[in-house]
């Protein structure tokens, strides 16, 4: 799995520290021009892992993102998108681990072939580390050795 810095994406910088403000995390944000229109989708999540979206939440951030992406892309003919990361939420890149801290995931270690399962408890550019619930124990997992992951849902 690669990690690409969050903030070398197009404009992330900038909305981040408004959906910030507003109390969510950008976790992903895509700007996609088309023929007629640009198509904008962002999905946040909750700084309390215990909290889920739910559409007020995305209609607060939409309201306060879509003036902004419009000013700095130089157009108000957009179409823009704004959800959760969901329940099953595959992991894209690596540098989500750090935002879903806290989150119970699995990834498919390469190393052993086979899903390693657990808590995020610490992520940095390089691998992530996941507490087993039910052991205590702790696996540190370097990204070069992932192929997938995704959220654990019970």
């Amino acid at each position: 799995m690669e990690y690409i810095s969050l903030n070398s994406f197009q404009h992330y910088s900038d909305c981040e520290k408004i959906v910030s403000g507003l109390g969510y995390i950008l976790v992903e944000l895509k700007i996609i021009p088309a023929k007629t229109t640009v198509k904008i989708s962002a999905v946040i999540a909750s700084k309390d892992v215990t909290k889920d979206i739910g559409v007020d939440d995305c209609s607060k951030v939409h309201h306060a993102l879509l003036p902004r992406l419009e000013e700095l892309l130089g157009t108000d003919d957009t179409y823009m998108e704004v959800t959760s990361p969901g329940m099953d939420r595959n992991i894209k890149n690596a540098a989500e681990f750090e935002i879903f801290k806290g989150r119970e995931v699995r990834v498919w270690d390469k190393t052993v072939s086979d899903w390693v399962g657990g808590v995020i408890t610490a992520a940095d550019s390089n691998s992530v580390s996941l507490e087993n619930q039910e052991t205590k124990e702790t696996t540190t997992v370097s990204f070069e050795n992932i192929a997938k992951a995704k959220f654990i849902h019970i």
